[in-house]
């Protein structure tokens, strides 16, 4: 038996002990957790510091750099989320839904109940180990948590604080489990064990998610890639308009909803194109656009399909001028990868169309795109986001990591006498 299999093997025994285990359990495993990090910040910034060097040697780019540095203000984030989380009470307070009642006196309720054991697969950022970890945790759901090589010495610390608050909650070391990122096959061999593992969760580039979803037969649950788009239509205030571009493009561009490709109206484009332009530029943005935006600044270098199929996750954005809304949600939806998308616009019914026909996780209107987060929308720490519409869309908070089963009541009930139901 492999490692891998050994490790799933352990996680599924001990899962039965979190998913059966109090909510008051649960949050002093998040507290301990929290008080772990505060104990092992030395060990945590000095594996940090050695697997940046290490990506520093390997040429990892800049932008996957920042991804994977954990600076004291990160670490201490992590901790505000898991207080965030301990805090949040909402996934039990809708823990059940009762059905109704028979006139035979049998009781159906629905109930929330974990998911089993997730395996969460994902890239570069270490912090995504504490967020899944511990919302796995308050949720009920043991997990095997498979991060990347670049990360493999924060992640062996970060998942040791874990286990070792399990272990002084008096639970299952076995319940978090890391899988070793030394080979690409632990990643294939997770999405076969059916039966040990629940569901997958891939994050991070869309090779990655791709392969799980080609390989495995443990469902799975696809975080897509962010090819977000912002849509200038042509009664767009131009101040709002140009914040919300600078903001969804350069608020923090290796991340997965910020805005990679902005369409601009035409007749829009020639008041305030200009304008825009300069803006994204000074914010040290490369632009690659159409014939019409490079003739209102020579720095717009000539746009290609490729750039509208790509995620940057720099401070580089393609840029196209259309004709209308209809050209606008075509483009989108040839190119989007579902995940956000924005409007800005002071026109109510191309507003309402363009919410109605953008098939995406988030619809914006007069906003970044920047706000799809489990934090923003209220959900505390989250494990992804969602792109696709079976089991949850959008931003992965607890009640995605929850599954409803039916409990019945009853008091002798057969099947076979006649009844009626009541709501």
């Amino acid at each position: 038996m492999s490692l891998t299999k050994q490790q799933a093997t352990a996680c599924k025994r001990a899962s039965n002990a979190i998913a059966n285990a109090s909510l008051e359990k649960r949050n002093e495993v998040l507290r301990l957790i929290a008080q772990g990090l505060d104990e092992a910040k030395d060990a945590i910034h000095d594996a940090n510091v050695k697997d940046i060097d290490d990506a520093v040697q390997n040429g990892i780019s800049n932008e996957l750099i920042d991804r994977l540095t954990l600076t004291p203000d990160r670490i201490e984030s992590m901790k505000e989320g898991l207080f965030t989380l301990i805090d949040n009470r909402t996934h039990y307070e809708k823990k059940t839904n009762n059905r109704g009642h028979r006139e035979d006196g049998l009781v159906i309720k629905n109930v929330r109940s974990p998911l089993g054991v997730i395996a969460m697969v994902y890239e570069a950022r270490p912090n995504v180990t504490i967020d899944a970890g511990s919302l796995c945790l308050k949720a009920g759901n043991a997990c095997l948590l498979r991060g990347s090589s670049s990360a493999k010495r924060s992640n062996e610390v970060l998942v040791t604080v874990m286990q070792d608050a399990l272990t002084k909650a008096s639970l299952s070391r076995d319940i978090v489990q890391l899988i070793s990122p030394d080979s690409r096959e632990s990643v294939n061999e997770l999405g076969q064990l059916r039966g040990l593992v629940d569901v997958m969760i891939p994050r991070g580039s869309a090779s990655l998610i791709q392969t799980v979803l080609r390989q495995s037969i443990v469902p799975v649950i696809e975080t897509g890639e962010g090819n977000c788009h912002l849509y200038i239509e042509g009664t767009a205030d131009k101040q709002m308009a140009i914040d919300i571009a600078i903001d969804s493009k350069t608020d923090r561009p290796s991340v997965c909803n910020s805005v990679e490709t902005i369409l601009v109206d035409r007749e829009w484009a020639t008041l305030h194109g200009h304008d825009l332009i300069h803006a994204l530029i000074d914010k040290g943005v490369t632009i690659y656009g159409d014939d019409t935006l490079q003739t209102l600044n020579e720095n717009v270098l000539p746009v290609t399909e490729e750039h509208f199929e790509t995620e940057f996750l720099d401070y580089v954005v393609a840029m196209k001028t259309v004709n209308d809304s209809g050209e606008a949600i075509r483009h989108i939806d040839q190119y989007s990868s579902h995940h956000s998308e924005s409007i800005v616009s002071n026109n109510e019914a191309i507003v309402e169309r363009f919410q109605q026909l953008i098939d995406s996780a988030a619809v914006y209107h007069n906003a970044s795109t920047r706000f799809t987060d489990g934090g923003e929308f209220g959900f505390g720490a989250e494990i992804g986001i969602s792109t696709q519409k079976l089991h949850a869309r959008g931003p992965l908070g607890l009640e995605a990591l929850t599954t409803n089963k039916y409990v019945i009541q009853g008091s002798g009930q057969t099947k076979g006498v006649q009844y009626s139901h009541e709501t």
